[in-house]
């Protein structure tokens, strides 16, 4: 067991609902096994100028329902140089850091697995990001609650298409991951789901449209906004063409999926892997992402825990199939 004395926590990269609920974990752990907690505003941009402050019990009250984050995110082109991670480290050492805790995506952990191997520094991750596209982790911190959102959304829209016997192309977030598009999808009955893991060919969409129920007086599509250039708006121009007796419209998402309250599930996600990762410091852990596999805590090396790991699972493709009759 490492005899840690004080930590430091940030959130990096793209907000997401339940990273306020890890914040608290974090610190309210931290002050169990009496480890001071510094926190990190902005990131690794805000590591780099400084900007760090003292965090204890009453810094962390009443945020467990709010979205977003409280240490505020932001990018950092800065700390991906060399010089600029130097900056951050003597920071660090200035303030007594002995540990990490970052809570983030992609980006976050492979900047975190690069600094990790320049500077004696352990850092653990916490999943942060709406895509749910790491590997290592049955689901991110932010996930659940941006797909009731979407959902949400998308039964408003049903009503509009239902009232008007309209064909609304839907676009969700998702640049490199289909994952949010896929799952509600199924729960919102789409007609038909695009996503970048399938390459799905525009003609497929078009014989759905084509053969399809008739008589269905309302059409959703998702759309994954990374799956083609022009993304749901090109998507709806070919449809249009093709079918100029649909009334068919576009509606994008955009970032209300990021924002607002965190679902219960994301709050107890959040809450579980936050009190894991002081644990994990405690027990000498670095350079690991910590998740929840099967309901169980899982440890994993950043640099496994990527995009592009997540398989989409066929039977959902299926499944769209099959209920869209």
């Amino acid at each position: 067991m490492t005899q840690i004395k004080k930590i430091g926590l940030f959130t990096s990269g793209g907000d997401a609902p339940g990273m306020n609920a890890a914040i608290r974990a974090v610190v309210r752990t931290a002050k169990y096994y009496n480890i001071e907690v510094v926190g990190i505003r902005r990131g690794y941009e805000g590591m780099i100028n400084g900007e760090l402050f003292p965090m204890d019990g009453k810094s962390v009250a009443n945020i467990i329902q709010r979205g977003g984050t409280i240490l505020k995110t932001a990018r950092s082109e800065q700390f991906k140089t060399a010089e600029g991670r130097r900056l951050a480290y003597d920071q660090l050492v200035k303030h007594g850091i002995q540990g990490l805790v970052a809570i983030g995506g992609d980006g976050t952990f492979t900047g975190a697995r690069i600094f990790g191997s320049e500077y004696d520094m352990p850092i653990v991750g916490l999943p942060g990001t709406i895509d749910n596209d790491l590997y290592g982790t049955d689901f991110t911190i932010g996930y659940d609650t941006a797909i009731n959102t979407v959902i949400d959304a998308v039964d408003k829209i049903r009503d509009t298409a239902e009232s008007h016997d309209r064909l609304f192309i839907v676009e969700v977030m998702g640049r490199d991951s289909g994952l949010i598009a896929l799952r509600t999808g199924i729960a919102s009955g789409a007609e038909a789901i695009i996503i970048p893991e399938t390459k799905r060919d525009i003609n497929a969409l078009m014989d759905r449209l084509e053969n399809g129920r008739k008589d269905k007086s309302s059409k959703i599509v998702m759309v994954a906004e990374g799956e083609d250039p022009g993304g749901a708006f090109e998507i709806g121009r070919q449809v249009k063409e093709k079918f100029p007796n649909y009334d068919t419209r576009v509606s994008i998402l955009g970032h209300i999926q990021r924002g607002g309250k965190p679902s219960c599930m994301d709050r107890v996600l959040a809450s579980r892997v936050g009190v894991a990762a002081v644990e994990a410091l405690r027990d000498g852990h670095r350079n690991e992402m910590i998740g929840i596999v099967h309901n169980e805590i899982a440890f994993t090396p950043f640099e496994h825990a990527c995009k592009h790991h997540v398989e989409i699972n066929a039977n959902f493709l299926k499944i769209v199939e099959i209920l869209s009759i």
